[in-house]
């Protein structure tokens, strides 16, 4: 019987199957995980909730640059699973990247250990579920790609490095979610948002319908510290700020920035940034909040945190450090232009990442990629790209294309359009498995057009990208 799965629109680059080569000097690193459900109440409701190894969020996943990454994980879920690892560049092994068409699911009682290598890479990323809605649910964790010794960061030495995974929640177990979408209906609002797998508190400091407490952080005073923040929810675009502290931006998701400070960040579904931020030199006893908070919707969701100084009893006072306006875009669009690369610095090698000249690519096409909204047979809501609504086939893809079976599959559309067909990209206009054919070290530019009135996130699963506009 085959198992349910969300209608999502999506892209399938193809690539031949290659080994993997692992050169000398790179470090193995091993980890062993159970996913299974566990009874937690973040935001004071008593919910099912995935977890690894009884953690949520999840284990650190803590690799250097070249290190090849082994995870088993047991599926202990009632449903298949897969967990694919957001910002990894999957090298010429696209089959270890934990979605379905390159990954047959973990089917309910086995285990599938992943391989991989972090190759040429640093930075801060995070992984989650990537089927039925499981990320709803929780099962992501943080991933950090530490610098090679001899390879040293742009920045001090910071005192600690502190992950930060915040994003919406809901209190419905995610297939219930699930089920509204198959029925025609929206997602409901999120009932709230966590820091860290920790739900809401009053401004006074107390818990909400017995909940265990905020995100509590203990800083030394004159001490820097780097967060690395990551927005692993499901719809909501957040913006992260610190009551009377400055966030220095330095790296977003493997790439080093030029340096600039920000009283708040807006962080997109998807999106990882690392900040660095000093402790004020202050006498003993202070405490200061962290705020998380929506963006561009009608209603506000606040998450909240605490930084303690040493002896430090009291919560937080004085002013609330301001917002955006929650409609703002150009806020977070003039934050976006403001962030640029760091040309003169290394990353993963000691050339400067500005050594590769983008700017003389010879592109060999381009893709103008429209998504679409659209309410198909049965009232069921469905995604589109260009007009076309993704549906998984029988045989994964990556087998098909391996194996040369794509006339066999009958679903897959023959030839994905290069831009979106008609005026009227806003109707379903056929349903299949999208393929596009592309060939190994050409360049492709990506347009993307987004019609609708909300906030859309796109991710190129495996890749990596430069940003021209």
């Amino acid at each position: 019987m085959e198992s349910p799965f969300l209608p999502l629109s999506c892209i399938l680059i193809s690539s031949c199957l290659l080994l993997t080569t692992v050169h000398a000097g790179s470090g193995y690193v091993y980890y062993d995980w159970t996913v299974s459900l566990s009874i937690r109440s973040p935001l004071g409701v008593p919910k099912q909730v995935i977890v690894i190894n009884d953690m949520f969020p999840g284990p650190l996943l803590n690799a250097t640059t070249n290190d090849v990454v082994s995870v088993n994980v047991r599926n202990h879920l009632p449903e298949p699973l897969l967990i694919t690892w957001n910002g990894v560049q999957m090298r010429r092994n696209s089959w270890q990247d934990g979605v379905r068409g390159t990954n047959c699911p973990i089917q309910p009682g086995q285990n599938w250990t992943y391989s991989f290598q972090l190759k040429d890479q640093i930075g801060s990323f995070f992984y989650f579920p990537s089927l039925l809605l499981q990320k709803a649910g929780g099962g992501y964790g943080a991933i950090r790609v530490n610098n090679r010794k001899g390879i040293p960061i742009p920045f001090p030495q910071p005192a600690e490095d502190i992950d930060l995974l915040v994003g919406d929640w809901y209190n419905v177990h995610h297939r219930d979610l699930r089920q509204m979408l198959d029925q025609g209906r929206h997602l409901p609002r999120p009932d709230g948002i966590l820091i860290n797998g920790h739900g809401r508190y009053t401004l006074h400091f107390q818990p909400v319908n017995g909940n265990f407490g905020p995100t509590v952080f203990l800083w030394r005073s004159g001490l820097t510290y780097r967060l690395r923040i990551s927005n692993v929810g499901i719809r909501t675009s957040l913006n992260f700020r610190i009551q009377d502290h400055a966030l220095l931006l330095v790296e977003t998701e493997g790439s080093y920035t030029v340096k600039k400070y920000y009283s708040s960040l807006d962080i997109h579904v998807g999106q990882s940034y690392s900040v660095l931020v000093r402790a004020k030199n202050l006498t003993h006893g202070h405490s200061f909040y962290i705020f998380v908070s929506s963006r561009f919707t009608k209603y506000e969701l606040l998450g909240l945190g605490v930084v303690h100084y040493p002896d430090s009893r009291m919560p937080p006072s004085g002013p609330i450090p301001t917002r955006p306006a929650p409609f703002d875009f150009g806020f977070s669009i003039n934050q976006a232009r403001s962030i640029k690369w760091d040309l003169d610095v290394g990353a993963a090698r000691m050339n400067p990442q500005g050594s590769y000249h983008y700017g003389a690519i010879n592109v060999s096409r381009t893709l103008i990629l429209e998504n679409g909204l659209v309410v198909g047979s049965n009232n069921r809501i469905r995604y589109t790209v260009n007009g076309v609504s993704f549906l998984h086939p029988d045989t994964p893809l990556k087998l098909a294309d391996r194996f040369e079976m794509f006339d066999e599959l009958k679903i897959v559309v023959p030839s994905f359009p290069d831009a979106p067909q008609t005026a009227e990209t806003m109707k379903l206009q056929r349903m299949g498995a999208s393929v596009v054919d592309v060939k190994w070290r050409d360049f492709y530019h990506l347009v993307f057009q987004n019609p609708l009135p909300n906030v859309q996130t796109w991710h190129l699963d495996g890749y990596n990208f430069f940003v021209v506009g």
